[in-house]
Protein backbone atom coordinates (compact mmCIF):
# COMPACT_ATOMS: atom_id res chain seq x y z
CA UNK A 1 0.00 0.00 0.00
CA UNK A 2 1.30 3.38 -0.53
CA UNK A 3 -0.06 6.59 0.85
CA UNK A 4 -0.37 10.04 -0.68
CA UNK A 5 -0.88 13.35 0.88
CA UNK A 6 -1.40 16.67 -1.06
CA UNK A 7 -0.87 20.28 0.67
CA UNK A 8 -0.07 23.25 -0.96
CA UNK A 9 -3.32 24.90 -1.60
CA UNK A 10 -4.98 28.14 -0.87
CA UNK A 11 -6.52 31.15 -2.03
CA UNK A 12 -4.86 32.93 -4.29
CA UNK A 13 -5.92 36.17 -6.54
CA UNK A 14 -6.12 35.16 -10.49
CA UNK A 15 -2.50 35.43 -12.12
CA UNK A 16 -0.81 34.30 -8.46
CA UNK A 17 0.73 31.20 -8.01
CA UNK A 18 0.47 27.72 -5.80
CA UNK A 19 2.99 24.99 -5.38
CA UNK A 20 1.40 21.68 -4.79
CA UNK A 21 3.23 18.66 -3.16
CA UNK A 22 2.37 15.18 -3.28
CA UNK A 23 3.90 13.31 -1.00
CA UNK A 24 4.21 9.14 -0.80
CA UNK A 25 4.36 7.04 2.62
CA UNK A 26 4.07 3.35 2.72
CA UNK A 27 5.26 1.42 -0.08
CA UNK A 28 6.72 3.90 -1.51
CA UNK A 29 8.26 1.73 -4.58
CA UNK A 30 4.67 1.86 -5.78
CA UNK A 31 5.03 5.37 -6.18
CA UNK A 32 8.63 6.01 -7.39
CA UNK A 33 8.34 3.02 -10.01
CA UNK A 34 4.94 4.51 -11.60
CA UNK A 35 3.50 7.33 -13.29
CA UNK A 36 2.03 10.03 -10.76
CA UNK A 37 -1.06 11.91 -12.02
CA UNK A 38 -2.97 15.42 -11.01
CA UNK A 39 -6.41 15.72 -11.04
CA UNK A 40 -8.87 18.37 -10.22
CA UNK A 41 -12.41 18.68 -9.69
CA UNK A 42 -14.39 21.47 -9.23
CA UNK A 43 -17.79 21.39 -7.56
CA UNK A 44 -20.42 19.80 -10.10
CA UNK A 45 -18.13 18.74 -12.53
CA UNK A 46 -15.84 15.56 -13.28
CA UNK A 47 -12.50 15.00 -12.34
CA UNK A 48 -10.12 15.66 -14.94
CA UNK A 49 -6.36 14.70 -15.38
CA UNK A 50 -4.52 18.01 -15.07
CA UNK A 51 -0.57 16.47 -15.67
CA UNK A 52 1.14 13.64 -15.41
CA UNK A 53 4.76 12.19 -15.01
CA UNK A 54 6.11 8.98 -15.71
CA UNK A 55 8.90 7.74 -13.38
CA UNK A 56 11.62 8.55 -15.70
CA UNK A 57 9.97 12.17 -15.63
CA UNK A 58 8.42 12.58 -18.69
CA UNK A 59 6.00 14.78 -18.77
CA UNK A 60 2.09 15.82 -20.10
CA UNK A 61 -0.24 17.90 -19.94
CA UNK A 62 -4.21 19.04 -20.45
CA UNK A 63 -4.35 22.07 -23.14
CA UNK A 64 -6.09 23.72 -20.30
CA UNK A 65 -3.13 24.05 -18.37
CA UNK A 66 -0.48 23.92 -20.89
CA UNK A 67 2.30 26.68 -20.75
CA UNK A 68 0.94 27.39 -17.28
CA UNK A 69 1.70 24.27 -14.98
CA UNK A 70 4.78 22.06 -14.59
CA UNK A 71 5.11 19.23 -12.99
CA UNK A 72 7.86 17.48 -11.47
CA UNK A 73 8.94 14.68 -9.14
CA UNK A 74 11.76 14.18 -6.40
CA UNK A 75 11.67 10.73 -5.61
CA UNK A 76 14.54 11.03 -2.93
CA UNK A 77 11.85 12.89 -1.04
CA UNK A 78 9.16 10.61 -2.32
CA UNK A 79 7.40 13.79 -3.57
CA UNK A 80 5.64 14.87 -7.31
CA UNK A 81 4.91 18.54 -7.14
CA UNK A 82 2.71 20.89 -9.35
CA UNK A 83 3.43 24.47 -9.72
CA UNK A 84 1.19 26.14 -10.97
CA UNK A 85 1.73 29.92 -12.28
CA UNK A 86 -1.01 32.66 -13.88
CA UNK A 87 -4.05 31.02 -12.06
CA UNK A 88 -7.28 31.69 -13.44
CA UNK A 89 -10.39 31.62 -11.69
CA UNK A 90 -11.60 28.29 -13.54
CA UNK A 91 -8.64 26.82 -11.92
CA UNK A 92 -10.85 26.28 -8.77
CA UNK A 93 -10.76 22.62 -7.66
CA UNK A 94 -9.99 19.99 -5.72
CA UNK A 95 -6.39 18.85 -6.67
CA UNK A 96 -5.75 14.87 -6.08
CA UNK A 97 -2.59 13.11 -6.87
CA UNK A 98 -2.70 9.60 -8.04
CA UNK A 99 -0.81 6.81 -9.08
CA UNK A 100 -1.62 2.89 -10.31
CA UNK A 101 -0.12 -0.37 -9.66
CA UNK A 102 -1.40 -3.80 -10.24
CA UNK A 103 -4.98 -2.11 -11.59
CA UNK A 104 -5.31 -0.14 -8.44
CA UNK A 105 -5.03 3.21 -8.22
CA UNK A 106 -4.38 5.15 -5.54
CA UNK A 107 -5.66 8.42 -4.14
CA UNK A 108 -4.97 11.16 -2.10
CA UNK A 109 -7.62 13.21 -0.23
CA UNK A 110 -6.71 16.16 -2.47
CA UNK A 111 -6.36 19.72 -1.81
CA UNK A 112 -8.04 22.61 -2.39
CA UNK A 113 -7.08 25.54 -5.15
CA UNK A 114 -9.65 28.90 -5.00
CA UNK A 115 -8.99 31.17 -7.08
CA UNK A 116 -10.51 34.72 -7.01
CA UNK A 117 -11.28 37.16 -10.01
Amino acid sequence: QVQLVESGGGLVQAGGSLRLSCVASGNIVIFTSNSVNWYRQAPGKQRDLVAAITSHGSTSYSDSVQGRFTISRDNAKNTVYLRMNSLKPEDTAVYTCNTYWRGMGYWGKGTLVTVSS
